[in-house]
């Protein structure tokens, strides 16, 4: 009869809980369906990569030979600084352009529209050959008073506008077209209270943008900025046609004299996939940097902060059931 009051069924319960949890066994799900896919896909991979090391057309030989030659690195120094150059070429005019757009001046927005019309929308190797060949529009580059005969400087085209230098300006201003957009989107996604509370600060539209606005932008800025940096990397490749010397070019002037075509392309291939790669951990790194305070903290913090959140909860858990003993 003691098993039947409600102190024995709940020592009875207590005493049978840790056997119903021992002879209890959880089987995970199996997904055979995921497996299968994941082992077929990598016998694919595994027998393209035999494949292609066992293709003798390849030429593997002159792969090595090519991948740390001189004029690979001398290409590669010419991509690099292309590169760097004309991001920073169109992340400041991009900035100008985007503050140009946002502007309550008709005539700073119209222009600034056009701009990125004209850039956005025309194709990227047509703006490198125009700039490539534009001595044969103008043969001269003179600065003067316009409608008149005064001239302060008069510099042939074709001596100022190197292939570098016609590169440079056709990614510098196109890169610019979509920095801009990019930009204004990051600007625009800044509550509009941050800017009245500035303004009630008695603070300047410029200082409030330099100082308020954008650093709360350069969290949706930064990510499709660094893909804009990759794809600029490798966008390079297309000054090749006004012969820039560049990576790209570079190796076709030796595929031009070798035939061997597909081999120097693999070793571009190579040099281009290294790039790539460095250049996507300082975006990730960035990208974590600016995105601090996006989302929960525990998850993101560290060791060291996790361990004392944890300390202060178990001390406010404790301290008011202390307080009640002692008041009692």
């Amino acid at each position: 009869m003691a098993a039947l009051t409600p102190a024995g069924s709940l020592r009875g319960a207590q005493a049978t809980a840790p056997v119903a949890e021992k002879s209890l066994t959880v089987v995970p799900i199996r997904h055979w369906g995921r497996w299968l896919a994941a082992a077929a896909a990598l016998t694919a991979l595994v027998g393209l990569i035999g494949s292609l090391a066992g293709n003798e057309n390849l030429h593997w030989d002159i792969v090595g030979h090519y991948v740390f030659a001189d004029l690979v690195f001398d290409g590669l120094a010419t991509t690099l600084w292309l590169t760097a150059a004309a991001m920073a070429v169109g992340l400041g005019l991009g900035v100008l352009v985007a503050v140009m757009r946002l502007s309550s001046n008709p005539v700073l927005r119209v222009l600034a529209n056009a701009f990125v019309s004209v850039f956005r929308g025309t194709p990227l190797l047509v703006q490198i050959i125009f700039w490539g060949y534009a001595g044969a529009l103008y043969k001269h580059i003179l600065i003067g008073v316009p409608f008149t005969h005064i001239t302060f400087l008069d510099l042939d085209t074709n001596t100022v506008l190197t292939p570098a230098v016609a590169a440079l300006l056709a990614l510098g201003l196109n890169e610019a077209a979509y920095a801009s957009e990019i930009v204004r989107a990051g600007i625009q996604s800044v509550d509009a209270g941050q800017t009245e509370a500035a303004q009630s600060l008695g603070m300047r539209p410029a200082l409030t943008t330099r100082r308020i606005v954008l650093p709360q932008a350069m969290r949706v800025i930064i990510p499709p900025l660094g893909n804009e940096a990759i794809n600029m990397l490798k966008m390079t490749a297309l000054v090749s046609v006004i012969s820039a010397h560049d990576l790209m070019s570079n190796i076709q002037d030796v595929y031009a004299q070798n035939y061997q075509v597909v081999p120097m392309l693999v070793v571009a291939g190579i040099w281009y996939l290294i790039l790539v790669t460095a250049l996507g951990l300082p975006q990730s790194w960035l990208e974590r940097r600016y995105g601090r305070g996006s989302s929960p903290a525990t998850p993101a913090a560290g060791p060291l902060r996790r361990l004392v959140t944890g300390a202060v909860l178990r001390i406010s858990r404790t301290v008011p059931a202390a307080s009640t003993d002692t008041k009692g």
